[in-house]
């Protein structure tokens, strides 16, 4: 465990701002948004299954960046913006990030 508390925020841009207030015991990431999706090429519900969404992952090397900075982690602190939109995304983040 580096010790790090790691901030994840919707947009690369918070995240180059946040770095340069929070200084080097943070370490801040962007979910570049959405993290998951429907899928484009197929129904997103499962209807045979109590209609359960179909989810995908939206860019695999975000999500693969996020959770080595959550497993190296001392502290995590999803700050998405208090929105509708931003809840979802930390929802997203809290269930594929474990």
């Amino acid at each position: 465990m580096t010790g790090k508390r790691v901030v994840i925020v919707e947009s690369p841009t918070k995240a180059r701002t946040l770095t340069a207030y929070l200084g080097r015991g943070f370490e801040v990431h962007s979910s570049k948004g959405h993290v998951r999706d429907l899928p484009d090429k197929e129904l997103g519900v499962d209807v045979k299954r109590g209609f359960s969404a179909k989810w995908v992952v939206r860019d695999r090397r975000v999500v693969s960046t996020l959770k080595r900075a959550v497993r190296e982690a001392a502290a995590v602190y999803l700050a998405t913006d208090p929105d509708r939109e931003g809840e979802a995304i930390a929802f997203d983040l809290l269930e594929l990030l474990g």
